[in-house]
């Protein structure tokens, strides 16, 4: 059962969007919405080589997303409230997804990206509830 939105958790919801607005942040969320589209580890590889600028980037911009999903995984923000504007973790999770079990094994860590992951799918599932047919337009779009 969902619980009710509090101030707290639009008001986090709100700084999470001031954060995503600093200069860094910006320019990697722009390459990467732009730039990264791996379909296999090697490729990930050849766009967003590690000790590049463009593996910096990437890093960033999974890492924020894996945070954000954590605070809705430990209850801390509400699912619901965030699914209603947070888009760009799912196009986050999406770009990801085809390279994830690759860099889980790379790293020897199984739980690498494992809060995008849990929070993504469950995403593509309350979109699909909201409107049959969104989950595979939204995939068809953003992957």
């Amino acid at each position: 059962m969902a619980t009710q939105a509090t101030y707290d958790d639009a008001n986090l919801i709100l700084r999470l969007y001031e954060i995503r607005r600093e200069d860094k942040m910006r320019a990697a969320r722009s390459w990467f919405a732009s730039s990264f589209r791996p379909k296999s580890f090697e490729e990930m590889n050849q766009i967003a080589a590690p000790g590049t600028p463009e593996n910096a980037q990437m890093r960033q911009v999974v890492s924020y997303f894996e945070m954000v999903a954590s605070f809705i995984n430990s209850g801390v923000l509400n699912k619901e409230l965030y699914f209603q504007s947070g888009g760009e973790l799912l196009l986050t999770y999406l770009r990801i997804r085809p390279v994830l079990s690759h860099i889980r094994e790379a790293n020897k860590y199984p739980y690498a990206f494992k809060n995008l992951e849990v929070v993504g799918e469950e995403m593509l599932s309350w979109y699909d509830q909201k409107g049959p047919g969104a989950k595979d337009a939204i995939i068809g779009r953003m992957s």
